[in-house]
């Protein structure tokens, strides 16, 4: 039987570190909704509709990739924002109130009665315009390099049940699961530590949020499943070294329902045991890689 190793004394324990990152998280991503940016944003946001369910699945059936829908003249005046030539509206059900002449029920006369019917009308998403930036949640793209990229690309690619390919993205995601085809695209050209992150927030959702994976009974929305795979990203790349607080709290808050960031702390305990079990994978699947290296170069010798 293989002897325990013995932690050294002060030495923390690979959950008390996990449980001091994911606290600087929660901090962080407390600390963007006390900004004025934030502020800015529900100020811009407030005037935006809100839309019926059967107009929110219109608007992802044909632009599955909007993130804020409008008018073409609330574009214009509201945002200072123009929509681009060329550019197909959205099209939704908008309520609107006409009149009818409609027989009294004791049929003498009629009577003049308002109702309520639906019109088709266009709407354009905030990617089909262009002008004034609209006030958003910072969430830059990583850069910089990381060390022994490679080796932690691979042993990345290795823990993966699914294929992990790289792909000219073009709808301004930097990767994705897919699902039904039980394989992750990345995004090519981005720097080291936007791909490692990124490669890891995909896993994550794999791994949560597959249908396999899901628990039938207690459906997730997309924003706990956004918030829970970012989260775990931040957290492995913490344990490596890497830094991605100024893209992770933003991403974050982004996807929370408010300064309660509900969606994070009901999800704490899944992402400290999957960020756990992930390093704990990567481990194994690096020192794999250091063994056969080793092997190798005994044998050139």
């Amino acid at each position: 039987m293989e002897e325990k190793k013995k932690r050294s004394p002060g030495r923390k324990s690979r959950q008390e570190q996990i449980r001091e990152i994911t606290d600087r998280l929660e901090k962080g991503v407390k600390e963007v909704f006390e900004s004025e940016k934030y502020r800015e944003m529900l100020r811009c946001m407030s005037k935006f509709h809100h839309y019926s369910l059967n107009n929110c699945l219109l608007i992802a059936m044909q632009y599955p990739s909007a993130s804020l829908v409008a008018g073409y003249r609330t574009w214009q005046k509201e945002f200072d924002r123009q929509v681009r030539k060329g550019e197909k509206g959205i099209r939704i059900l908008a309520p609107c109130k006409y009149k009818i002449e409609k027989e009294k029920t004791d049929g003498a006369e009629k009577e003049i009665v308002e109702i309520t019917g639906f019109r088709v009308v266009s709407v354009f998403a905030y990617e089909q315009t262009e002008g004034r930036e609209l006030p958003m949640i910072s969430v830059n793209e990583l850069t910089g390099d990381v060390k022994n990229y490679h080796k932690l690309f691979d042993a990345l690619k290795d823990i993966c049940p699914v294929p992990i390919c790289s792909e000219d993205i073009q709808s301004g995601v930097n990767g994705y699961y897919d699902d039904a085809a039980r394989r992750i695209a990345i995004r090519s050209g981005m720097s080291q530590i936007q791909t490692i992150k990124t490669m890891i927030h995909e896993i994550s959702h794999q791994r949560l949020h597959s249908r396999e994976n899901l628990d039938g009974e207690k459906p997730l929305d997309r924003g706990t499943k956004e918030v829970e795979a970012e989260s775990i990203a931040y957290t492995v790349c913490s344990h490596y070294g890497l830094d991605t607080a100024e893209y992770t709290f933003g991403y974050v808050a982004g996807w929370s329902s408010g300064k309660e960031t509900k969606e994070l702390k009901n999800s704490l305990e899944r992402i400290r045991t999957t960020a756990d079990e992930m390093i704990t994978s990567i481990d194994h699947a690096m020192e794999k890689q250091r063994e056969k290296d080793k092997k190798r170069i005994e044998n050139e010798r």
